[in-house]
């Protein structure tokens, strides 16, 4: 199993919770994502779709990753999925 590092002062979570994705989300996309594409640099983006108020979303993760852990920079919901999904 990864670790997932999201520390309590981090950006990432200040913006997660800014977004009100939850960090059940969060976490679901990271463990089972439906799709992963490569992020900018090294990053990588976990990709998943929800539904959220009746719409179909994507929540995109983007991580740095290593063989042990997740860190997460960031997470937003965008409901543009044609222009993401590979």
């Amino acid at each position: 199993m990864e670790k997932i590092t999201l520390t309590p002062f981090s950006l990432a979570l200040k913006k997660i919770k800014q977004r009100k994705i939850s960090i059940e989300w969060i976490e679901e996309t990271l463990k089972s994502p439906e799709q992963i594409v490569d992020g900018y640099g090294n990053r990588k983006v976990r990709q998943k779709k929800y539904i959220l108020e009746d719409k179909e979303m994507l929540l995109r993760v983007i991580v740095d990753e290593d063989k042990d852990r997740f860190v997460v920079i960031t997470a937003y919901l965008t409901s543009q999925i044609e222009r993401y999904w590979r």
